[in-house]
Order: structure tokens, then C-alpha cells, then sequence
């Protein structure tokens, strides 16, 4: 019974969000301060019916929505800023193994030039 009046609502929601969408035109889909009212209240409305209903969050008919959200309107968003990922292994190794060899190097040199004992200016 629950899972029948949750599949209801959760039309419902979509309905609504679909409604809100409406007022936004192509060029703001993927600005964030435009799009976030109807996205948060899609979600706040699936979120809360199913608290209300308790029904468990986040659940696959939820899911769905939220995905059919981003297939249906989101899909040509890309980000703005450069995505960073990690280097290559070898690259990351050569990384990590440089300055961990030019440690006992240098401590020698700092040994050596020591010994001298003279002040240096």
C-alpha cells in the first residue's frame, strides 16, 4: 500500500518539477542559482513523502526520477572548470621517489661541507 500511494506522490513531484522546468529556458538549464528551487523541491518532495510515508530514502522509484531529471534536462551540462585527475602511476612513482633521493644526498652534503670547520661567511 505504501509503495502504490508513494508511486502516486512521487508522479506528483515529477508533474510539479516538470511544471517548474517550463519557465526555464534552454540557455539557463545548466546554471546552477536557476535550476537548483525546481531540483531541490524535486527532491525534497520524494525525500519527504517517502519519510512521511516511511518508505525508505533513497529508494529506486526516486531514483528514477532524479536520473530522468538529468537524462530529460542536464544531459548537456558540462562543467566549467577543468576536471583534475591523478597522474600516471609511473609519473606519480617518479614523483614520490625523486625528493626521497635527494634527501640522503643532500644530508651527505651538508655532512661533508661541515667537516671543514671553518665558519663560512
Amino acid at each position: 500500500l505504501a509503495e502504490e500511494t508513494y508511486a502516486n506522490i512521487t508522479q506528483k513531484c515529477w508533474e510539479f518539477f516538470v511544471d517548474l522546468m517550463r519557465n526555464v529556458t534552454a540557455s539557463e538549464l545548466c546554471e546552477w542559482k536557476v535550476i537548483s528551487r525546481p531540483y531541490s523541491l524535486l527532491q525534497a518532495c520524494l525525500e519527504g513523502w517517502a519519510d512521511h510515508l516511511h518508505y525508505g530514502y533513497p529508494n529506486a522509484l526516486a531514483e528514477q526520477y532524479i536520473f530522468q531529471s538529468h537524462h530529460r534536462y542536464f544531459h548537456n551540462c558540462t562543467l566549467e572548470h577543468q576536471v583534475y585527475f591523478d597522474p600516471p602511476e609511473d609519473v606519480l612513482l617518479a614523483m614520490i621517489i625523486a625528493p626521497i633521493c635527494l634527501i640522503p644526498f643532500l644530508v651527505t652534503l651538508v655532512i661533508w661541507r661541515s667537516k671543514d670547520g671553518k665558519a663560512q661567511p
